[in-house]
């Protein structure tokens, strides 16, 4: 990615930050649009499209990093060969797509920001309160809602453009 492209992801970042920072009730408005309060759900959420569409996503995303994954067990199984992919290369996608989707999000973020997803909100039926994006203090114990695995992991497919 060049530099025009950070500062165009960077701003974009910064904007919707911003947005929802000072507008956080715009996070309950757009689950509204996705929620059927006659059946209390989100119905798209367990419908077969949507689950392809999230499988199908993660798939695309672990592609990019499989060309690491074998170049490094190729060169552990044929030591003297030379590497497919630059050792560099092959340490820089594995240890961010480790950290990013892994390590920061699923250990680190999810088990420690209590912020409830939308299921779990009054206003959509649930048992509690909701909470800004920037505030950790809700009443979810893990696996909770600001932090997305694979949110960072689709976000990690830029890793290979740098």
């Amino acid at each position: 990615m060049n530099r025009t492209g950070l500062y165009i992801a960077l701003a974009l970042s910064l904007v919707v930050g911003l947005t929802f920072g000072i507008y956080p009730e715009l996070d309950l408005k757009l689950a509204a649009l996705f929620y059927d309060a006659a059946t209390k759900t989100f119905p798209i959420k367990d419908g077969a499209l949507a689950m392809f569409a999230r499988d199908a996503a993660m798939w695309i995303c672990w592609a990019f990093v499989l060309p690491s994954i074998a170049a490094l067990i190729i060169k552990l199984i044929w030591p003297n060969r030379k590497l497919l992919v630059s050792a560099n290369t092959i340490a820089f996608l594995l240890i961010t797509i480790m950290l990013a989707a892994g390590i920061l999000t699923n250990l680190t973020f999810k088990t420690h920001w209590g912020r409830p997803r939308p299921v779990m909100v009054t206003e959509f039926s649930g048992p509690w309160q909701f909470k800004a994006w920037w505030d950790p203090t809700g009443q979810c114990g893990r696996n909770c809602s600001f932090f997305s695995g694979e949110g960072a992991t689709a976000f990690w497919t830029f890793a290979p453009a740098a």
